[in-house]
Protein backbone atom coordinates (compact mmCIF):
# COMPACT_ATOMS: atom_id res chain seq x y z
CA UNK A 1 0.00 0.00 0.00
CA UNK A 2 1.67 3.30 -1.18
CA UNK A 3 0.88 6.63 0.78
CA UNK A 4 0.02 9.37 -1.59
CA UNK A 5 0.54 12.17 1.29
CA UNK A 6 -2.13 13.86 2.81
CA UNK A 7 -5.82 14.03 1.50
CA UNK A 8 -6.68 17.58 0.78
CA UNK A 9 -10.19 19.28 0.99
CA UNK A 10 -11.90 22.23 -0.48
CA UNK A 11 -11.08 23.90 3.07
CA UNK A 12 -7.25 23.50 2.37
CA UNK A 13 -6.98 26.32 -0.40
CA UNK A 14 -6.72 30.45 -0.13
CA UNK A 15 -9.38 31.07 -1.66
CA UNK A 16 -11.59 32.03 1.54
CA UNK A 17 -14.23 30.52 3.54
CA UNK A 18 -16.08 27.93 2.32
CA UNK A 19 -19.74 26.28 2.76
CA UNK A 20 -19.09 22.90 4.32
CA UNK A 21 -19.95 19.87 1.70
CA UNK A 22 -23.54 19.78 1.22
CA UNK A 23 -24.59 23.15 2.43
CA UNK A 24 -27.12 25.09 0.39
CA UNK A 25 -25.50 28.64 -0.25
CA UNK A 26 -28.59 29.96 0.37
CA UNK A 27 -29.42 32.73 2.85
CA UNK A 28 -31.88 31.25 5.16
CA UNK A 29 -32.15 34.98 7.88
CA UNK A 30 -32.83 36.77 4.56
CA UNK A 31 -35.71 33.59 3.13
CA UNK A 32 -37.00 34.40 6.21
CA UNK A 33 -37.55 38.22 6.59
CA UNK A 34 -38.81 37.52 3.05
CA UNK A 35 -42.22 39.64 2.18
CA UNK A 36 -43.03 35.91 0.45
CA UNK A 37 -42.29 34.13 3.75
CA UNK A 38 -43.76 36.74 6.28
CA UNK A 39 -47.13 36.61 4.30
CA UNK A 40 -46.98 32.75 4.48
CA UNK A 41 -46.40 33.16 8.06
CA UNK A 42 -49.10 35.61 8.69
CA UNK A 43 -51.17 33.49 6.17
CA UNK A 44 -50.96 30.60 8.46
CA UNK A 45 -50.79 32.31 11.91
CA UNK A 46 -54.37 34.12 10.96
CA UNK A 47 -55.95 30.40 10.77
CA UNK A 48 -54.48 28.91 13.37
CA UNK A 49 -54.69 31.56 16.28
CA UNK A 50 -58.10 31.85 15.86
CA UNK A 51 -58.79 28.08 15.52
CA UNK A 52 -56.43 27.02 18.65
CA UNK A 53 -58.20 30.06 20.45
CA UNK A 54 -61.59 28.93 19.35
CA UNK A 55 -60.81 24.75 20.40
CA UNK A 56 -59.08 25.83 23.81
CA UNK A 57 -62.72 28.11 24.99
CA UNK A 58 -64.96 25.59 23.84
CA UNK A 59 -62.83 22.74 25.84
CA UNK A 60 -62.43 25.05 28.80
CA UNK A 61 -66.49 25.31 28.24
CA UNK A 62 -66.89 21.79 28.26
CA UNK A 63 -64.83 20.54 31.35
CA UNK A 64 -66.61 24.21 33.42
CA UNK A 65 -69.39 22.59 32.85
CA UNK A 66 -68.56 19.43 33.89
CA UNK A 67 -67.22 20.76 36.89
CA UNK A 68 -69.92 23.08 37.91
CA UNK A 69 -73.03 22.36 36.28
CA UNK A 70 -74.21 19.24 37.07
CA UNK A 71 -77.27 19.19 36.57
CA UNK A 72 -77.31 20.65 33.04
CA UNK A 73 -74.59 17.82 32.62
CA UNK A 74 -76.55 15.58 33.50
CA UNK A 75 -79.70 15.81 31.67
CA UNK A 76 -80.85 13.26 29.47
CA UNK A 77 -80.57 13.78 25.86
CA UNK A 78 -81.88 10.63 24.59
CA UNK A 79 -82.25 6.94 26.71
CA UNK A 80 -78.90 6.70 29.20
CA UNK A 81 -77.04 9.38 26.93
CA UNK A 82 -76.75 12.49 28.71
CA UNK A 83 -75.58 16.17 27.64
CA UNK A 84 -72.28 15.74 29.11
CA UNK A 85 -71.89 12.47 26.90
CA UNK A 86 -73.27 14.36 23.53
CA UNK A 87 -70.64 17.14 24.43
CA UNK A 88 -67.51 14.62 24.92
CA UNK A 89 -68.17 13.37 21.63
CA UNK A 90 -68.55 16.54 20.32
CA UNK A 91 -64.60 17.31 21.33
CA UNK A 92 -63.93 14.76 19.05
CA UNK A 93 -66.43 16.03 16.21
CA UNK A 94 -64.78 19.84 16.59
CA UNK A 95 -60.76 17.94 16.31
CA UNK A 96 -61.66 16.39 13.25
CA UNK A 97 -63.20 19.08 11.89
CA UNK A 98 -61.02 21.47 12.61
CA UNK A 99 -58.20 18.96 11.09
CA UNK A 100 -60.70 18.70 8.54
CA UNK A 101 -60.60 22.33 7.94
CA UNK A 102 -57.12 22.82 8.10
CA UNK A 103 -56.20 20.42 5.46
CA UNK A 104 -58.32 22.23 2.99
CA UNK A 105 -57.13 25.78 4.28
CA UNK A 106 -53.10 24.56 3.77
CA UNK A 107 -53.49 22.81 0.05
CA UNK A 108 -55.60 25.67 -1.38
CA UNK A 109 -53.38 28.66 0.62
CA UNK A 110 -50.40 27.93 2.29
CA UNK A 111 -49.23 25.34 -0.15
CA UNK A 112 -49.42 27.26 -2.90
CA UNK A 113 -46.94 30.27 -1.10
CA UNK A 114 -44.71 27.31 0.36
CA UNK A 115 -44.24 25.96 -2.77
CA UNK A 116 -43.58 29.29 -4.64
CA UNK A 117 -40.88 29.60 -1.95
CA UNK A 118 -39.71 26.33 -2.24
CA UNK A 119 -39.29 26.93 -6.28
CA UNK A 120 -37.24 30.11 -5.87
CA UNK A 121 -34.77 28.70 -2.95
CA UNK A 122 -34.12 25.51 -5.14
CA UNK A 123 -33.59 27.69 -8.14
CA UNK A 124 -31.16 29.49 -5.96
CA UNK A 125 -29.75 26.67 -5.03
CA UNK A 126 -28.94 25.31 -8.41
CA UNK A 127 -27.72 28.63 -9.83
CA UNK A 128 -24.96 29.09 -6.65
Amino acid sequence: MTDDGPAHSSADNDSGPTTPPGAPGIDYITVNESQEFTSLKRTQRSFVFPMAAFFIIWYAVYVLLGAYAHDFMARPVFGSVNMGIVLGLGQFVTTFAITSIYVVFANRRLDPQAQAIRTDLEEQEASA
